[in-house]
């Protein structure tokens, strides 16, 4: 039993956003690639992989409205599944960002095909998507408040990349704008449920690990690009350190 006060809902937020830290911004390979040290072949490889995830997203999303008997929930909820598997005449996120992988130099069924995965990082996402079938649906959608941090690396993405990788095409980045206007409106539903439901301080504390697992999980996506596609070796403290090939 936590006997702890509940934090405030301000003091809870501030304790949510401040798990900016591990966010994977800070991961080598998100590093590197905005300080334009990435080969064509290691951006294409980011880019490959990260399409699971892409997919992924609207299948956790249903899953979260599946458990969740809320009705006015889901009727904010479902516009995510929207947002990515399009709808009408637009085309959707997942089809946004594979025209980013046609942009970086891909083909269609490169990205599709799913062929470029890497083990680790199906297994990520896989997890993923299991834990927000399994636990209620309020622990999922908390889950999703990484987008807490995301349009931050959204407009490092756009400031920098033309400078850094020319070669890419234009177009490509369209998935980067749209996430801008998305992620900021998904993060005020996201913090109105997780600020609602987890009232306590031990249900906060929850909150706060079920937050660290989607973080961790995203680094852990991208440690599994970087062993495949980076020289690297890791020092005495567990540090990630860049070889001469990718300084």
């Amino acid at each position: 039993m936590n006997d702890l006060q509940a934090w405030t809902a301000v003091e809870f937020e501030a304790q949510l956003r401040a798990r900016s830290g591990s966010y994977h911004i800070h991961h080598p390979f998100q590093v590197m690639m905005h300080e334009g040290k990435c080969t064509r072949e290691q951006i294409q490889a980011w880019v490959a992989n990260r399409y699971y995830y892409q997919i992924s997203i609207p299948i956790k999303d249903a899953a979260i409205m599946a458990n969740c008997p809320d009705r006015e929930v889901r009727r904010h909820w479902v516009q995510r599944i929207l947002d990515h598997d399009g709808y009408g005449g637009e085309e959707g996120g997942i089809e946004a960002w594979i025209r980013l992988g046609e942009a970086v130099g891909l083909s269609r069924e490169d990205i599709v095909s799913q062929r470029l995965v890497l083990p680790g990082v199906r297994f990520a996402v896989d997890a993923y998507i299991n834990f927000a079938r399994r636990v209620p649906w309020q622990e999922a959608a908390a889950s999703s408040l990484t987008e807490l941090f995301a349009p931050t690396i959204h407009k490092s993405r756009l400031d920098h990349w033309p400078t850094h990788y020319p070669w890419i095409e234009a177009e490509g980045y369209n998935y980067f704008r749209r996430r801008l206007t998305e992620a900021p409106r998904d993060v005020v539903n996201g913090l109105r449920i997780t600020l609602g439901h987890f009232n306590t301080r031990e249900l906060q504390e929850r909150a706060l690990a079920i937050l660290q697992f989607k973080l961790d999980l995203l680094w852990s996506m991208l440690d599994a690009m970087l062993l495949a596609h980076c020289p690297v070796h890791i020092d005495g403290w567990g540090a990630y350190t860049q070889m001469s090939k990718v300084s």
